[in-house]
């Protein structure tokens, strides 16, 4: 069973904002002639990291929810300019949504354990995909999703 991480994601208010993050990310990574996709720069490095790649993913918390997903491609570490070691997670250039899950504020990422995990939006048929990002984010907070 793969293992994955959750982290905040600082600053988006909705999935279209994390949307077009990424979106924006994979366009420069295409420019420089690499394979789209984003990346995000974090101080710890996860010890563990054989085990999420291949099938992990990192799993986004917004605005208090999990709400999408994205495929953990490869973590690589490096010393910054001012000496200090950082982790740079890569991610596939797909935002995979995911059925809202409540989740407290947390520091940094956390392991996410394969029982923990919320299901792809995908998996649940139309009628799910097709429903308001705010009247998902409701049912879910009131555990009817």
């Amino acid at each position: 069973m793969a293992l994955h991480l959750i982290k905040l994601c600082v600053g988006a208010e909705s999935l279209q904002d994390l949307r077009d993050w990424v979106s924006e990310r994979s366009l420069v990574a295409m420019a420089a002639g690499l394979e789209p996709h984003s990346s995000h720069t974090t101080r710890m490095v996860p010890k563990r990291a054989d085990e999420l790649l291949g099938e992990g993913s990192l799993y986004w918390v917004i605005k208090g929810q999990v709400m999408a997903r994205q495929k953990l491609l490869d973590i690589k570490t490096f010393t910054g300019g001012d000496g200090i070691q950082r982790c740079e997670l890569l991610l596939g250039p797909e935002v995979i949504e995911t059925v809202p899950q409540p989740r407290r504020p947390f520091q940094g990422w956390r392991y996410l354990k394969p029982e923990e995990v919320p299901q792809d939006l995908g998996t649940l048929g139309d009628g799910m995909g097709q429903m308001p990002e705010e009247l998902r984010r409701e049912l879910a907070a009131l555990g009817l999703l």
